[in-house]
Parts: C-alpha cells; sequence; structure tokens
C-alpha cells in the first residue's frame, strides 16, 4: 500500500493540522483512491518533512516551535518520538539530511539561521551548531565589487509599461473551462495595487546536497545561494558550516527552492520574481549564475509566489508550484542541464499549493489554504501536467513525503 506522511500547520501557525498525517494509497499507479486516514504522530506544525537516507526516520521542522523533531516508524501506519526535539531557530521551514545519514541541516526563516544538527547511528538527532551570519550583498557595507542587478522597485515599474503578448508557441495552457486560457475580458482590466516590497532582513529557506559534498542553502532575504562545506560539528559550532562561497542574485528576487539536476546544475525558484534560476560549479569549484528563466510567461510579479521547485526522474522536466494564481508550471530542461523552458502551465486544483511531490506518474499538490491534496496526472511522454484526477480533504498541508 502506498503511503505518504503529511506535515502541516497546526494552532500555533493558525492551522488546523495536529501533527504529521497519514494519506494511503492503493499499490501501483492508483494514487486517485488516495485518503487522508488523520494524524499519526502528535507535533506542533511540522511544516516540512524529510527522510533519513537509510533508516525508517523522519525528520519534522516545527516551525512554530523553532524545533526539529526525529520520528521512528513504530508500525504499519504509526510514526513515534525519537529522542528530544532540537532547538533550530525562529521559523524553521526546512531539512535536508546528509546522503550519509550523519547530520541534517536546518533553515530558519526568522532569523536567517543554518544550523547543522548531529544525527547518531539510529538517527537520532544531537548537537547542534550554526554556521555564520549572512549579510546582505545590497546593504550599506556591501563591497564595491558587487555585481548591480535589476532593482526589485523597477522590476515592479516595468509591469505598468506596455508588454509584448507572450507567444502561445511552447505554452500549453490546460483546464480552459476553468479560465487558465480565457478570453480576455471586454473591459479593461483595473491598474493592479502597488505591490509593498518587503523589509530586507536574512530569510534562510532551504538546504540541499551537491555532488561534490557541500551544501548550498538559500536566503530569500539577502538574495543569495551560499555554499558550505560541512565540517566536524565540534561543541563551539565553529566547524559544523563553514561558509566556502556565495552566489548574488538579482536585487529583491527572493531564492526560495532549489533542485540539484542530474547534470550537476543548481534550479533555483525564486519567490518575488517568479523565475528559475540556474547555477553552475566553475573549473575552479565557485559556483556562478549561468541562466534565468521566468517560470511561466503567465506569471505576475506581487499576484504569483512560486514555492516548491521539483524534477522528474530524468530531470528532463521542472515543475514549479505558483501560489496565487493557484498553477503548475512545467518547465523543460535542455542542453547540457543549463537551458530551462518554461511549456505548460495547469491548475493545481487547490489553493496556495505550498508543496508537491512527484511520484509514479503523478503530482501530489499540498494546497495549505484550501485544505486539501490534489493528484495531477503527468502525461508520459511529454512530463505536462494534463489535469486533476483527484482531491482529498488533509488539514492545512505544507509538506508531503512518501513513506518506505
Amino acid at each position: 500500500m502506498t503511503q505518504f506522511w503529511i506535515g502541516g500547520y497546526g494552532a500555533d501557525m493558525d492551522g488546523d493540522a495536529g501533527g504529521i498525517g497519514l494519506l494511503e494509497g492503493d499499490e501501483g499507479r492508483e494514487p486517485a483512491t488516495l485518503a487522508y486516514r488523520g494524524v499519526v504522530a502528535a507535533a506542533a506544525s511540522p511544516s516540512w518533512l524529510a527522510a533519513h537516507p537509510s533508516l525508517n526516520v523522519v525528520y519534522a521542522a516545527l516551525e512554530g516551535s523553532a524545533t526539529v523533531q526525529a520520528f521512528v516508524r513504530n508500525g504499519p501506519s504509526t510514526l513515534a518520538p525519537l529522542g528530544d526535539p532540537v532547538e533550530a531557530g525562529s521559523g524553521v521551514c526546512h531539512v535536508a539530511v546528509a546522503p550519509s545519514g550523519g547530520y541534517l541541516v536546518a533553515s530558519c526563516y526568522g532569523d536567517g539561521r543554518v544550523v547543522r544538527i548531529a544525527l547518531d547511528a539510529g538517527g537520532r538527532p544531537g548537537a547542534a551548531s550554526a554556521g555564520d551570519a549572512a549579510t546582505d550583498p545590497y546593504g550599506t557595507d556591501a563591497g564595491a565589487d558587487q555585481p548591480r542587478a535589476t532593482d526589485f522597485a523597477e522590476v515592479l515599474a516595468s509591469l505598468k509599461e506596455p508588454q509584448p503578448e507572450a507567444p502561445r508557441t511552447g505554452l500549453l495552457l490546460f483546464d480552459e473551462a476553468l479560465g487558465l486560457n480565457a478570453a480576455p475580458a471586454a473591459e479593461p482590466e483595473p491598474e493592479p495595487e502597488p505591490v509593498e516590497v518587503p523589509s530586507r532582513a536574512s530569510h534562510a529557506h532551504a538546504a540541499a546536497f551537491l555532488p561534490d559534498g557541500r551544501i548550498a542553502t538559500t536566503d530569500l532575504g539577502f538574495d543569495l545561494v551560499r555554499i558550505w562545506r560541512a565540517g566536524t560539528g565540534s561543541a563551539s559550532g565553529r566547524s559544523g558550516l563553514v561558509l566556502d562561497h556565495q552566489v548574488v542574485l538579482p536585487h529583491g528576487v527572493g531564492p526560495r527552492h532549489m533542485v540539484v539536476h542530474p547534470s550537476g546544475h543548481l534550479h533555483v525558484v525564486t519567490e518575488y520574481s517568479c523565475e528559475v534560476f540556474t547555477l553552475a560549479a566553475g573549473a575552479d569549484g565557485r559556483w556562478a549564475l549561468a541562466a534565468a528563466t521566468t517560470v511561466s510567461p503567465a506569471a505576475q510579479i506581487g499576484v504569483d509566489y512560486p514555492s516548491e521547485l521539483s524534477r522528474s526522474r530524468d530531470g528532463e522536466t521542472l515543475y514549479a508550484g505558483v501560489r496565487g494564481s493557484n498553477t503548475i508550471a512545467a518547465l523543460r530542461v535542455r542542453g547540457a542541464g543549463e537551458i530551462v523552458e518554461p511549456f505548460a502551465l495547469a491548475e493545481s486544483g487547490v489553493d496556495w499549493p505550498r508543496h508537491h511531490l512527484v511520484h509514479d506518474g503523478a503530482l501530489l499538490v499540498a494546497g495549505q489554504r484550501s485544505d486539501e491534496i490534489s493528484v495531477l496526472d503527468l502525461d508520459e511522454r511529454t512530463g505536462a501536467p494534463r489535469g486533476i484526477r483527484h482531491r482529498t480533504a488533509a488539514p492545512a498541508p505544507t509538506s508531503v513525503l512518501l513513506a518506505r
């Protein structure tokens, strides 16, 4: 039986989830029968879930309580706490487990902390040590050699200028009846409300393990992708994570989540500018920006806020959840992994698609605000989302993880 662990927002984060939930379905290609079975492990807002690479252990970012908690599977459909919660930082929103299983990296949105937490042989969390705090490359202390990038306010201003119509070639808009491909209104639409640009503060948001053993983390508030080397994690906290270098992205784009491509490239989705940036490592080992593209020609800055980024097993397709329009954008990866082009857009079937998971020819989408999880079919030939197969109720879902 196919099972998924479901993370969600509880009362401390204005949601109704009581802990980690269970979603079950039949074996084979039958996710249409998925059903939410309720809470299997009580926890306060387990907003992100990650699995140990070899043990039947799940790690949850308890966002409201600033801690990371481990859970071990102790039955066919139950989880039990493994050790005590470990302090991480304010608004901890993401955890990623090292391929070795020896530690995990927690990212904290509230205070910008990037924290290494040691794991013992049984997967139990231990000592925590934080990496160096980020500094704003566009602040008053930024070096003169920093590249001048497009200012976010300028991007917003450009939206008021006449824009060429996006070509339809290569962009498939699905579910016309739902309004995605509807004809334009006869009357001109009103001017959009001014978008409030967030004040700049460090907001660590995700971590990804690179092929050479280093770790990449995003700082959504400071427009950074930071590259770390893992240390020994001593009690002093100085050697848990060692900053190697960082990549400065354009001002105000808001890098959120990442996916490592089989080619070795790193794709980063941005929450504020609705883009996917592609990073590549040079011969000297330093990462740099290689390319950028819009998530979708239909995405609107200040209206849409991309969330999760995932890929197909073969790496030929990327999927980005787009909150606001509540869509799933599909992007094709070409060349040696450095060329990314949007080619399809589909309704997600939920409100505020916070997270999604590619599984067995389908896409499971967690709708945080609609208290639902939808299942979208994926075209076997093109990888494009083909339509909504099924929806099932789940309280404030924010993370979907395949259960072993």
